[in-house]
């Protein structure tokens, strides 16, 4: 696992008073909601302490889904902490059966941040996932059971985490369409599973994946969101598939690390991604308080080398792709002999398509990877299109005067 950019602990799971869970909680006829809650109340902050007038109005009154969305608002508000788990184990689970089960499972997220232990947690959502797993309630019960997985990874218990992560995606694959909550919550854990088993690609692509499904600003916190660009960079860089950063470079959570000790990995992979080597080399003094990267120097050149070769096609337009090995040798700084091997791999990982002419020395590109640009690339595609339109506003004019030259001479 490579390291995190905060000491923080990024899942919200934080030692509080310990509660007696009871996996078979089930509606009381004999529950007393008025009594209860006047005990919770009393117990609350002189600030949350109306809410319970109104809880106790929405549950005489039988307002279910009115009910649900004042307890949610409540189990969001910080003060609440203390509250939620005996909220849910007691008032909640009377009238668990009458509401929506997404928003059970949410109410449960929320009392299990208060559990002392990750197997605490761990059994609590595994019991409300077995409560869930109905034919008409497959939303919540993946929802659960991502959510019981993100526990078993934080026990370290790889391999469960991933069956139960694999049966949750072979449901929610089914799905016609689904709540947002649930994707992210599954791109989340995907992405942490990566993280573990440090298979950088993998975690690019799912964390990306999450950050679509949230808005940074409103459902990360600050830490959150520099851990994840920490780890997004990290990933970008050392994965063994990835060339283009331009969705990264391009995506606001990178500007989270705008003022911190990590500012550095931004322009290393601003100068990865448009093949800079002059820019990567001034920058290589940062890689050394990585160890990982300090470690993966090698690679880092060569990754660097590849992108200037693909920056090198890219910057061409079609027609004129056949690079010279002394060209290529030039733009990617490597000896004439490492050319045809630096080309040969560009071509196995599918960066390019095209030939090797070995007698004239010459790569012959018929094909480059599509990108995601920055506004650079932008600008220099840009201008190949006004170079392009001026050709081919020339060619107009030359057929055209062709044509009256031929007109004159056949009369």
């Amino acid at each position: 696992m490579w390291r995190a950019a905060g000491g923080a602990d990024s899942h919200g799971w934080a030692p509080r008073e310990i509660y007696q869970l009871n996996p078979s909680t089930t509606m009381d006829i004999d529950f007393d909601a008025s009594a209860f809650l006047e005990q919770q109340r009393d117990a609350a902050p002189a600030e949350l302490q109306p809410v319970f007038f109104q809880l106790e109005d929405l549950y005489d009154r039988k307002l279910w889904h009115q009910l649900t969305d004042a307890l949610i608002i409540l189990f969001n508000n910080p003060q609440s902490a203390p509250l939620r788990m005996p909220l849910f184990r007691e008032f909640v689970g009377s009238f668990q059966g009458k509401i929506n089960q997404l928003k059970l499972v949410s109410l449960g997220l929320s009392a299990a941040s208060q559990c002392q232990e990750y197997s605490e947690a761990l059994q609590f959502l595994s019991d409300i996932t077995e409560k869930v797993d109905t034919p008409s309630t497959q939303d919540a019960f993946v929802y659960a059971t991502v959510e019981t997985a993100r526990m078993k990874l934080l026990l370290g218990q790889l391999d469960e985490s991933r069956e139960s992560m694999d049966k949750a995606g072979k449901i929610l694959d089914s799905f016609d369409s689904v709540e947002n909550m649930i994707h992210a919550a599954y791109y989340r854990v995907n992405a942490d599973y990566y993280k573990a088993k440090a298979e950088y690609a993998a975690y690019y692509k799912n964390a990306l994946l999450f950050l679509a499904c949230v808005n940074v600003e409103k459902d990360l916190t600050i830490a959150e969101a520099q851990e994840r660009a920490y780890d997004l960079s990290i990933s970008a860089l050392l994965g063994e598939t990835i060339y283009n950063f331009g969705e990264l470079l391009l995506h606001h959570v990178l500007n989270s690390l705008n003022g911190t000790e990590h500012e550095w990995l931004k322009e290393v992979l601003f100068a990865l991604n448009s093949g800079d080597i002059a820019r990567f080399e001034g920058l290589q003094g940062h890689l050394a308080k990585q160890p990982l990267l300090q470690a993966s120097l090698p690679f880092l050149r060569q990754k660097i080398c590849l992108t200037a070769l693909i920056e090198a096609v890219f910057k061409r337009p079609p027609h004129d792709r056949a690079l010279a090995f002394s060209t290529i040798a030039a733009e990617t700084r490597l000896v004439h002999d490492e050319v045809e091997h630096l080309v040969m791999k560009a071509l196995s990982l599918n960066l390019l398509k095209g030939n090797i002419d070995q007698v004239d020395q010459v790569v012959r590109v018929t094909w480059v990877q599509p990108r995601v640009l920055d506004m650079n690339q932008v600008e220099g595609m840009r201008q190949r299109l006004v170079d392009w339109a001026s050709q081919v506003k020339t060619l107009e004019g030359f057929v055209h005067k062709t044509g009256e030259d031929l007109e004159v001479w056949v009369q």
